[in-house]
């Protein structure tokens, strides 16, 4: 019992940080903007959070701050990937080199040093109570919550069941013809893609505020294309990214149950499982039948910059 418990435990708190950086990503995405920079937007997000804590002992703001930032390099690479219809995939890339070098120039002072604060476990009366998972779930901090439950289920009301949802699926699917009915295409694609990479951020903040509480170089190790490898699985859809997320936390948290309990698998496969399990998910949706294949398609217009004078 004990077992499944730290096993759900651990896997709600690392599936926290991949979810939170699908979802921004599925926002980037679902109105046709590959945005590659997750990785530098999640380390910046980490340090900051981090900067902001040790200055003010208070984690939200240090969540908040990293927002903010995310979305400052998220406006960034809009303004260069919208309005400038620069290459997506090299602006992405750009913004993850620019992000982990900027991070790490920033983190030297605060490496290896604790976070002074992280948020705390917030016990959900009765729920909490429930065998295995009660405590495994109802009993995290605030943060968990806004991932799984809020998040998901508002961004898939508003995207599936809203007239906005309608415009901002348009706008992915085909932007000339969202331009010919009204739609504002440019600032549509800026503000999510900005929304997104605050996400990102976020993501990054949750990290080292909720799940690892130190900064040091490598903190995210590869998680942000972790997460943008996920929006794929989930077929571009909020609640399935944060399950996704959620699926691949279970993963990590075999590995730290594998290595703790002193299973005979070398150290270095567990640590390996949640790349692994990026490899074969990805997989999945080329060897899947014809309607899995339909239900992951991507937008239409992703990756593809707008010209209006070519309408």
């Amino acid at each position: 019992m004990d077992l499944l418990t730290g096993l759900f435990t651990t896997a709600f708190l690392a599936g926290g940080v991949l979810a939170l950086a699908a979802i921004g990503e599925v926002l980037a995405e679902r109105v046709g903007v590959v945005n590659l920079g997750a990785e530098g937007l999640m380390a910046m997000g980490a340090v900051t959070a981090v900067a902001t804590v040790v200055a003010i002992p208070s984690p939200l703001l240090g969540f908040i701050a990293a927002l903010v930032v995310g979305a400052l390099f998220g406006s960034l690479f809009a303004f260069a990937t919208v309005s400038l219809r620069a290459n997506q995939v090299l602006c992405g890339l750009a913004l993850t080199l620019m992000g982990t070098g900027l991070a790490q120039t920033i983190g030297k002072a605060y490496s290896g040093m604790p976070v002074p604060v992280t948020f705390q476990g917030v016990e959900i009366p009765i729920l909490s109570q429930i065998p295995i998972l009660g405590p495994a779930f109802f009993s995290q901090n605030i943060l968990v919550y806004l991932i799984y439950i809020i998040l998901p289920f508002g961004l898939s009301y508003l995207m599936f069941r809203t007239r906005h949802g309608l415009n901002l699926r348009a706008v992915g699917e085909n932007p000339a013809a969202a331009d010919a009915a009204g739609i504002p295409v440019g600032l549509i694609r800026f503000g999510y893609v900005a929304a997104g990479s605050a996400l990102a951020a976020g993501a990054g903040a949750y990290l080292v505020l909720a799940f690892v509480p130190s900064w040091s170089d490598g903190v995210v190790a590869g998680r942000g294309w972790i997460a943008v490898a996920l929006v794929i699985f989930a077929g571009y859809r909020p609640i399935p990214a944060a399950l996704s997320g959620l699926l691949f936390g279970f993963i990590t948290a075999l590995g730290f149950v594998g290595q703790a309990r002193g299973w005979a698998i070398a150290p270095a496969f567990l640590s390996m499982l949640p790349y692994l399990g990026t490899i074969a998910f990805i997989i999945v949706p080329v060897i899947a039948w014809q309607r899995m294949r339909r239900l992951m398609a991507a937008p239409a217009a992703l990756g593809e910059p707008y010209y209006r004078s070519v309408r």
